[in-house]
């Protein structure tokens, strides 16, 4: 198997995942929602919402996706249980035996409340210790600088801090920049 092949390997495990929250660090705010979706057709969702851990929220985080913790407190899924069914997701739509691969858009922002969650409240993360960056990924794939890396160097598509829209958004991100490159992801 070439470079490519086992690069490509990987395509079929990689989960985008998106999440909101309530401020910067999991130690202080609450995971608020997880969207994550399949990267290989036919697109496969998860979307949850949950159950603020704590009323603590930063401003700024709260006025860029407007979800509002009083309802979640009242609608949300408790944390244990929103991870055991995204778990349990992962489980049922990651066949491969190495599990799924975590794809982030700034993904250390996504992983950190979701390592620290799994670990919390389930004891382990069934992405194990392995995330890709889109960020990052494009900075060595392009060879441009980190401020070329922004979501309005790479597509029209705005942000819009809907944790499913943007993992979807993520995946498509993703995708058209590995297609643009000559990879012929329909072949694998």
């Amino acid at each position: 198997m070439n470079n490519t092949e086992k690069f490509l390997s990987d395509f079929h495990r990689m989960v985008s995942v998106d999440a909101e929250t309530a401020g910067p660090n999991p130690a202080d705010y609450g995971l608020l929602t997880i969207g994550a979706c399949t990267l290989s057709k036919p697109r496969q969702t998860f979307y949850v919402e949950l159950k603020p851990v704590s009323l603590n929220a930063e401003p700024g985080a709260m006025a860029v996706h407007h979800l509002d913790l009083k309802r979640l407190e009242k609608d949300g899924l408790a944390p244990a249980d929103a991870l055991t069914n995204f778990s349990d997701w992962l489980r049922a739509t990651i066949s491969d035996e190495r599990g799924p691969l975590f794809l982030g858009f700034n993904s250390p922002f996504d992983w950190m409340f979701l390592n620290d969650y799994f670990h919390r409240y389930l004891g382990f993360n069934p992405f194990g210790h392995s995330s890709l960056d889109i960020k990052s990924f494009v900075m060595g794939f392009k060879r441009v600088p980190w401020a070329e890396t922004s979501m309005r160097w790479l597509t029209d598509k705005p942000l819009r801090h809907n944790a499913l829209e943007d993992a979807v958004d993520q995946a498509e991100l993703f995708i058209n920049l590995l297609e643009s490159e000559g990879y012929q992801l329909d072949k694998i």
